[in-house]
């Protein structure tokens, strides 16, 4: 009897995981993903995460992101944001609800009670399989948070989101250069 490719690939996707340096770095500093470390290298190079930002987090969970901004915000306000549960982290307050229902941007804004200094996303499509299907979806919904941010987000406040490379890449790509300085 055969293996399905599904079944190769899940196991091999497994495997991946074990051997990953930054899975297993994780782990032992106590982060909750690996995407931490993302992160932690955008700041160190861009500097944008200061001590008194108002930073909101979009598409939070696990979150490895919110994470790092508890450990560098002391005396900002951090939000954040998903449509799935997230367990609590120090200093991170949590709305478990949907970024672009019309009625979420109201409770951020009424939360900070200003604009944004800072908005991050890390958010992705659920992945199919299909890398061009999983690029178009996760670029639209960088589509729909570059939108958002024009609404919430202070004159040269920062936004920081995942891109996937793929057909739409120059698309989102000219969008975010058409919305921000650079």
């Amino acid at each position: 009897m055969r293996k399905s490719k599904r079944v190769k690939k899940s196991n091999f996707w497994k495997v991946k995981q074990q051997q990953d340096h930054y899975i297993k770095k994780s782990k032992v500093l106590g982060y909750r993903s690996r995407a931490s470390f993302k992160l932690l290298e955008l700041n160190q190079k861009f500097k944008f995460i200061k001590k008194n930002v108002f930073l909101l987090d979009l598409g939070a969970y696990p979150g490895g992101w919110s994470q790092v901004a508890g450990k560098l915000v002391t005396s900002g306000k951090i939000l954040a944001v998903d449509i799935k549960e997230m367990k609590p982290i120090n200093k991170v307050n949590f709305f478990k609800c949907d970024i672009f229902d019309q009625s979420t941007k109201g409770r951020i804004l009424d939360f900070f009670k200003d604009k944004l200094d800072v908005i991050i996303s890390d958010m992705a499509a659920d992945t199919t399989g299909n890398k061009s299907l999983d690029s178009i979806r996760t670029n639209q919904i960088c589509t729909e948070a570059i939108k958002l941010s024009t609404q919430i987000l202070k004159k040269n406040g920062t936004f920081v989101s995942k891109l996937f490379m793929g057909e739409d890449f120059l698309e989102v790509k000219s969008l975010a250069k058409s919305t921000f300085k650079t």
